[in-house]
């Protein structure tokens, strides 16, 4: 897939996310895809998933612990088969109401037309800080 189609895909997915639509962000993953949200193990949407099923747990798990006040991708970069998206996203922990602002990466790996891998590179310290209520 050309770099530019791999880009379209990626923002497919993400301006699903943004509608809410899990089903079509599902859509465009393969079957055995690696999710990797870093992180301590004490925060449940952190961890290494691996196939669809899971990751759609993955965003059950997310929906029912972070309430996104903005969650904004400003760019997407693509070389080969990985585009990298820079996204700013706000948010409130919903067991105690602590915010959490950051800027992030996600690393995405495109194969025949779908994502097969995806990575986050977020402020971990300040997501175990806004969890912990410290």
């Amino acid at each position: 897939m050309a770099e530019q189609e791999n880009v379209a895909l990626v923002q497919q997915a993400y301006a699903a996310f943004g509608r809410g639509d899990i089903a079509a962000v599902l859509q465009v993953f393969a079957d055995d895809i690696e999710w990797v949200i870093p992180g301590p193990s004490d925060i449940p949407f952190n961890g290494t998933r691996r196939g669809k099923q899971a990751v759609g747990e993955w965003f059950g798990i997310l929906g029912q612990n972070l309430d996104f006040q903005v969650f904004a991708p400003q760019e997407f970069i693509a070389q080969g088969d990985t585009v990298v998206v820079l996204v700013h996203s706000e948010g409130t922990i919903k067991r105690n109401s602590r915010k959490v602002m950051q800027d992030e990466a996600h690393v995405l790996t495109v194969r025949n037309g779908k994502v097969v891998r995806f990575q986050s590179f977020e402020d971990t310290a300040a997501v175990a800080a806004a969890w912990r209520g410290t």
